[in-house]
C-alpha cells in the first residue's frame, strides 16, 4: 500500500523519533561557557546555516560554519505552508519535526568541524522557518520543534524570538539590527543590508554618535528573483545573477512593481512571503508582454532600487553600504546596488571580517546569548515595540 504524503511529499503521519539520551548530557554546568550555536533558514529557503560563535572577546567570533541544503521534500513542504491549504496544522507540526532533525544534523557537523563537544555549548539559537508574519493581526509563526532539537542535541535551545516583540505592539522584525550594531558599528556611519528572501536595512551611526540605530524591511530581496528562476530555469537560484545579466530592465514593468503601497510606507515596517510572492508578481505582470530574461533583470533591479531608495531617504549619511545574506553572491545585483546606492561604496560584509552567509546565523547565536543573560534584545525604534523586551523562549536540554 502506498504511503500517504502531504505537500512536498513529506509523510503526513507524524514520525516517532526515539532518541537515547546520553546520561553525560543530563548534568553539566555550562553557565560560564561563551560558546553559542546560531541556526538560520531564511525566507529564500536555500538551506540551513549553522555557526558556532565565541563571545569571550568584545565581538562575536565565528569559530566554525556549515551549510546544509534542505531536502527537496522539506523545502517544498515549507514553501506550501506559506499559503492556506488542507490540514495545515498537522503538516506544519510534521515539517517542524523534520526541520528539527535537519537542524540537529547541522549542529552535529558544526561541532565536529570545530572540535567542540556539545557539553561545551551554552545554548542554540534556533529561529525556525517563518511561514506567516502578520504583526498587524498580532502574530508571527515560525515552523520549528525546539523541544525536539533540545532532545536530539542535549543542548539548551532558545527559540520563538519574534513573538514577544509582536506582543509589545512591535513588528517582530527585523531583529538583526541590534546584532549589526554590536558587530559592525565603526568610525563611519554604515548601512548594513541583509538580502535574504526579503531585504532589510540597518542604519548604524558612527561609533560614539548618540543617535538611534535604524532598521526596517525594504521589500523583496531574493524571493521573486528565485521564484522566477525556478519557474523558467528549473533551478532555485539565478547563480551569480548570470541569467539577469543577459536581460534588459523593462522600465514600465519596474514602475508598476515599485507602485506597491508597501514601498511608500514609513518605518517601522516588515514584510515577507505573505505579500511578495508569485501571485503578487503575476498580478503585476498582467498586461505586460516581457521576455522572461528581461523580467529577471527587472526583478533584480527592483531589489536594488528599493534598497537604494531606502538608504537615500532614511539613512543618507551612510558612507558605505555593507551587504550580507545570499544577495551578496549575486554579482548582477551587487553591480546594480553600486548604481542605486552611489556615491556610497558597496561591499560584502566579508570586508568587515564576517562572511555574508554567516551573518544571520551569528545574529541568532547573539540573540540566544542575550536571552540567557536576561537582556532585552529588540530595538523599539526599529520594531515599534513599546519598549525593550527579552526575546525568546527556553527549551532546556
Amino acid at each position: 500500500m502506498g504511503r500517504r504524503r502531504g505537500a512536498g511529499g513529506i509523510d503526513r503521519r507524524a514520525a516517532v523519533y526515539i532518541v537515547e539520551r546520553p546520561t553525560c548530557l543530563r548534568a553539566r554546568d555550562v553557565s560560564a561557557s561563551s560558546l553559542f550555536v546560531g541556526l538560520m533558514t531564511g525566507t529564500s529557503l536555500d538551506g540551513i546555516d549553522a555557526v558556532l560563535a565565541d563571545f569571550s572577546s568584545d565581538g562575536p567570533q565565528p569559530r566554525a560554519h556549515v551549510h546544509h541544503q534542505l531536502a527537496s521534500e522539506l523545502r517544498t513542504a515549507l514553501l506550501h505552508l506559506n499559503e492556506p491549504g488542507e490540514n495545515e496544522l498537522h503538516r506544519a507540526a510534521v515539517a517542524g519535526q523534520h526541520l528539527a532533525h535537519a537542524y540537529a544534523a547541522a549542529v552535529g557537523d558544526l561541532l565536529l568541524a570545530a572540535g567542540v563537544d556539545a557539553a561545551e555549548v551554552r545554548a542554540i539559537g534556533a529561529h525556525g522557518q517563518t511561514v506567516r508574519h502578520r504583526p498587524d493581526a498580532g502574530y508571527t509563526i515560525q515552523v520549528n520543534a525546539p523541544a525536539a532539537l533540545a532532545e536530539l542535541t542535549g543542548i539548551d535551545v532558545v527559540a520563538d524570538f519574534r513573538s514577544r516583540d509582536v506582543a509589545a505592539a512591535g513588528q517582530g522584525a527585523p531583529l538583526a539590527p541590534a546584532f549589526h550594531a554590536a558587530a559592525f558599528r565603526g568610525e563611519v556611519p554604515r548601512a548594513v543590508v541583509n538580502i535574504g528572501g526579503i531585504s532589510n536595512l540597518t542604519g548604524l551611526p558612527a561609533r560614539g554618535v548618540d543617535t538611534p540605530v535604524l532598521g526596517f524591511d525594504c521589500g523583496p530581496g531574493n524571493v521573486l528573483i528565485d521564484a522566477w528562476a525556478m519557474a523558467h530555469l528549473g533551478v532555485p537560484v539565478d547563480a551569480g545573477g548570470r541569467w539577469a545579466a543577459g536581460g534588459r530592465v523593462h522600465g514600465p514593468l519596474l514602475s508598476a512593481l515599485l507602485d506597491d503601497p508597501f514601498f511608500r510606507m514609513a518605518p517601522p515596517k516588515s514584510t515577507g512571503r505573505d505579500r511578495f510572492n508569485r501571485e503578487w508578481l503575476g498580478r503585476q505582470l498582467a498586461g505586460f508582454d516581457v521576455d522572461p530574461r528581461d523580467v529577471q533583470a527587472t526583478l533584480t533591479r527592483l531589489t536594488a532600487a528599493v534598497i537604494g531608495e531606502a538608504v537615500g531617504r532614511y539613512f543618507s549619511e551612510a558612507a558605505e553600504v555593507v551587504v550580507c545574506g545570499g544577495g551578496a553572491f549575486n554579482d548582477t545585483l551587487m553591480k546594480m546596488l553600486a548604481e542605486t546606492c552611489a556615491p556610497r561604496r558597496v561591499a560584502s560584509s566579508a570586508s568587515l571580517g564576517v562572511a555574508p552567509e554567516q551573518v544571520e546565523a551569528l545574529a541568532f547565536a547573539w540573540l540566544a546569548r542575550e536571552f540567557v543573560e536576561g537582556r532585552g534584545a529588540n530595538l523599539p525604534a526599529v520594531t515599534g515595540a513599546r519598549g525593550k523586551r527579552r526575546l525568546g523562549a527556553l527549551y532546556p536540554r
